[in-house]
């Protein structure tokens, strides 16, 4: 399994988070979308998936499991032991299984799977829907080199995508799986300041968006530190150190601590099987 674009990807699990991998892939043009199927309990769910990327429907997990080259397990974690019940004795050798699920740790999947089983983690995010997705993934089980390649391939398709440990994968999920969240948060409070301070609601989620975009792309395409760049936008005297102190007042930076070091937490405690 070396060319991508010869492969059937195929997704277990037809939610928000497999859409927008998926679509992300058939917009890089990195496969066809009549190399695309997925299944997924709710009929709504799967008819959505099916509308926005052009792939196929199946009836179950069997029959995606059957047609794919690439197995994508994207249901919730607390859903994946149903799937793996149905999976189990089904993966062939010459098939990769990716894993897109919070928390799970390898472990679990080759318990289940077979220890034989070529098998990736990845935690990709949103963003991957507009080609700017924050990967990271691991590998496990019988896979090698080139099913790393596969998959980072097919990730950088829709952003950027690195390996790193597993015993890293929680915090991953913790920034960037989690992250972007955490930014729509901060621009609909940008915005929302715009209007007290009175802009029109439009103007004011434009300039905030565009804003924390420009921001975002200064830091990667630079490569200088963010506070080297936010000390030269910072006029000694000026209206940007006067806002930097009332964020530093506010607590920005612990709550952007306490809020990826919240989700890391849960992504450990769904890998443990806790529900709530």
């Amino acid at each position: 399994m070396t060319n991508l674009a010869t492969c059937t990807i195929g997704f277990i699990g037809a939610g928000r988070m497999a859409t927008a991998l998926a679509k992300g892939i058939v917009a890089a043009g990195v496969v066809e979308p009549e190399r695309i199927i997925a299944c997924d309990v709710s009929a709504s769910a799967a008819e959505s998936f099916s509308q926005t990327t052009g792939g196929r429907i199946a009836g179950d997990a069997a029959a995606v499991c059957e047609a794919a080259d690439v197995l994508v397990l994207a249901v919730k974690p607390q859903h994946m032991e149903a799937v793996l019940d149905t999976l189990a004795g089904r993966i062939r050798d010459d098939q990769l299984v990716v894993t897109i699920a919070a928390g799970i740790p390898m472990a679990r999947y080759l318990q289940r799977l077979g220890e034989g089983v070529r098998l990736v983690r990845v935690m990709p995010n949103t963003p991957c829907l507009v080609g700017a997705s924050a990967s990271a993934f691991t590998v496990g089980g019988s896979a090698g080199e080139q099913d790393a390649r596969l998959v980072q391939r097919m990730l950088e398709s829709v952003g950027a995508a690195g390996r790193v440990p597993e015993d890293l994968m929680d915090a991953v999920t913790g920034l960037s799986g989690s992250g972007p969240a955490y930014v729509y948060v901060f621009i609909e409070a940008l915005s929302d300041a715009g209007v007290r301070v009175g802009l029109p609601r439009d103007i004011a989620t434009r300039l905030a968006a565009q804003t924390v975009f420009g921001a975002a792309k200064m830091v990667l395409e630079t490569g200088q530190h963010p506070a080297a760049l936010k000390d030269a936008v910072a006029s000694p005297g000026g209206t940007t150190i006067a806002g930097l102190e009332a964020l530093e007042r506010s607590g920005l930076r612990t709550a952007a601590y306490e809020a990826v070091r919240a989700a890391t937490q849960r992504s450990i405690e769904l890998g443990r099987g806790e529900r709530h």
